[in-house]
This record gives C-alpha cells, structure tokens and sequence, in this order.
C-alpha cells in the first residue's frame, strides 16, 4: 500500500531527527508541539519532494496537505506547512482572513509565529487577501502571538526577498500599536518590523524613534538605531 504524503513526511522528519538539537530546540523555542529536532536544511529537504509531488495540484489540494501536515501536532511538520503554502502564489490567492487564522492557530512559539507570518500571513495581507483591519485586530490580540504576527507580517511588505517592495503607512501603522507593549516577544518582532523597514524608508524609521522613543523598549531602540547608524543589528558582534 502506498503511504500516505503526510505520513511520509513525518517518517521523514523523524529519521533526520537529532537528540541534541531536540534537546536544544525545546529551550530555545518552547512549545506544547512535538519537537523532533531536525535542523532548517534537512526539513527543507523533506519538502521539495513533497512540493514537486504536488506541482501539478490544485491549490486546494495544496492547502488540503498543509492543513494535514498543522494536524500531526509536529513542529517541524507545522514549518513545512507554512513553506508549502508560501511557495505557491496560487495557493495564497485562494486564502482568506478566516483561513489565514485558521491556520495560526495553535501557534506557541516564535519559531512557527515567523514562518507563519513571513510565509502565510504576510504575502496573504500583501496580496490583499487579508484586510488592514484585520491585521490590526491581530496587533490589539490579547495573545501576544498574534501581536507579534501582526509585526512579523510586515517584513513580508518591505523585504525585496519575501516578495515585498515596500509599504511605510501599514509598517508604521502596526508599529505605532505596538510601541509601547513589553512583553519580549512581542518587542522583538517591533525592532525586526522597524529594521526591516529601514532599507525602504530610512527616514521613517528615524522620524518613528524621535515621535516614539519614549515609549519603546531599550532593545528597540538600540537595534533600530543600530541598524539605521551602521546598517546592522549589532555592529559590535561583527568580526
């Protein structure tokens, strides 16, 4: 009998498996998912045979597999998930805000909050198949996940890599909701929004942190200044 797509991947997923970086991957990102450990390059080689499978399929095939795969509770499984829709522009112009959500749902760490965002949730808000006010609803979440997808979602729209030719008013606008939250999650995903809006409108980012700066986190305020200083994160680490 031939095995089932979805179940392949997880066999797949659970031969590349590596104690040491389960062992690892479960302090550096916690969550309630099954981690197996298996390191970005092996998980994406579990997927290219996967998406040439389903080259050919329609889109709602495709979604159909991604959503099997966010079934099996894998993380890795869920990663791949979010690669697959994001590799096919036919499947996110299928998507809705509803789907969208649907599919962050169970979301519980920073690892699958940002390939969700960058994959899914912003090329879907790029594309308009998601609404400002929705991301907004997001950024106003009492979960700090969705806050912080609501910030990630913006690199989607600024980052020549991930399709994205730049957009200051929604960036800024998501930012300007989320200036003052603490919570470190969430403060992260605001310093990677602004950095990664620095190379699109420098200006902006500069005139954010002289109107804002008050109210931002230290973090914030070094690594943007960094960024727009010495264009990078942390100058001093560089060798």
């Amino acid at each position: 009998m031939k095995e089932d797509p979805v179940t392949a991947v997880v066999r797949q997923l659970e031969e590349a498996a590596e104690p040491e970086r389960r062992r690892h991957a479960r302090g550096y990102h916690p969550t309630g998912m099954r981690i197996l450990g298996v390191s970005v390059p092996r998980t994406r080689a579990v997927l290219r045979p996967l998406a040439r499978t389903l080259r050919g399929e329609s889109a709602e095939r495709v979604l159909q597999t991604a959503r099997s795969l966010l079934d099996t509770g894998v993380h890795e499984a869920r990663q791949l998930a979010f690669e697959l829709v994001g590799g096919r522009r036919d499947v996110i112009r299928e998507l809705d805000a509803g789907t969208v959500e649907e599919m962050g749902e169970g979301n519980d760490n920073w690892g699958s909050v940002d390939r969700f965002s960058i994959c899914v949730a912003g090329p879907s808000w790029r594309d308009g198949k998601v609404s400002d006010p929705d991301v907004r609803r997001w950024a106003a979440s009492p979960d700090p996940w969705w806050r912080r997808t609501a910030l990630v979602s913006t690199v989607a729209l600024n980052a020549r890599s991930r399709g994205g030719s730049g957009d200051t008013s929604r960036t800024v606008a998501v930012c300007e909701i989320l200036a003052g939250d603490r919570h470190p999650m969430v403060t992260k995903g605001l310093s990677w929004a602004l950095r990664a809006l620095v190379p699109v409108d420098a200006a902006a980012v500069g005139d954010f942190l002289d109107r804002r700066g008050e109210d931002l986190a230290p973090v914030v305020r070094r690594e943007v200044g960094n960024k727009l200083r010495t264009g990078l994160k942390n100058p001093g680490r560089r060798r």
